[in-house]
């Protein structure tokens, strides 16, 4: 555990805690955006958003975490320990987040209830699992892969993401709907972004929803995802545009 913390204490001397940027009706200084990396990525994937994040008025941080190391216990431990460090001066606490982030964002929430937390803006989260995570997940290799969270990740009624309360939070979700994965239509009822189904990205209680032409490992370095994210944090919704409203 103490190299788990190690591991943490060494995000925060990497985190994006932005001060004040240029943009329209920018937010309260009081406010910070937390963003959150999926499976087997890092902060790194995040960064790109960070930045389109940063230069429309808000503060990110931008989280590191060992995705595949962990239980989803540990992951949540983790996740407060980062904010306690980093975020409990402000006044809202928001997140954006890819993937499992969102999961961890849902399992967080329910455990802790910060009393400060504001919007949520999940891109392509596997609320209800992944049909690819039930595909392979007896293979050894991929549970190397995935690590003891990723496992947990598929759809049955035991499964992370499904013994998950709903949300008592504001959300949006952002779902991929190109998949670039040629195992995906085998084994991935439907659209999807090659891992998670559009389906399977839906929830209830979500202020809003919309679909991207974009697949699953790339839908958080999209410029038009960003202006969509920056909407709903803004204003609890996402710009309205018949080519990506479903």
């Amino acid at each position: 555990m103490k190299r788990s913390r190690l591991a943490w204490l060494s995000a925060l001397c990497l985190c994006a805690l932005a001060l004040d940027a240029g943009g329209d009706e920018r937010p309260a200084q009081a406010e910070v955006v937390v963003l959150l990396h999926g499976l087997a990525r890092s902060d790194r994937s995040m960064q790109p958003l960070a930045e389109r994040l940063t230069a429309a008025g808000f503060r990110t941080f931008n989280v590191r975490y060992a995705s595949r190391d962990h239980g989803p216990e540990v992951l949540v431990d983790q996740l407060d320990e980062a904010l306690r460090a980093c975020c409990r001066e402000f006044e809202r606490l928001h997140f954006v987040t890819h993937s499992l982030g969102g999961i961890l964002v849902r399992a967080y929430a329910a455990e802790r209830a910060p009393s400060n937390l504001g919007r949520v803006v999940m891109l392509a989260p596997p609320n209800h699992g992944s049909e690819y995570v039930d595909a392979f997940t007896d293979w050894p290799l991929f549970r190397v892969a995935a690590g003891p969270t990723g496992v947990q990740l598929g759809t049955s009624p035991d499964s992370l993401p499904n013994r998950l309360p709903p949300p008592r939070f504001e959300f949006g979700v952002i779902a991929g709907a190109r998949s670039l994965n040629p195992l995906s239509s085998g084994v991935i009822p439907g659209e999807s972004d090659g891992t998670v189904s559009i389906d399977s990205t839906k929830l209830e209680g979500m202020r809003d929803f919309i679909t991207v032409d974009e697949a699953h490992g790339l839908i958080m370095r999209s410029p038009h995802v960003a202006d969509q994210t920056i909407a709903f944090l803004r204003r609890g919704r996402f710009d309205a545009e018949p080519a990506d409203a479903d």
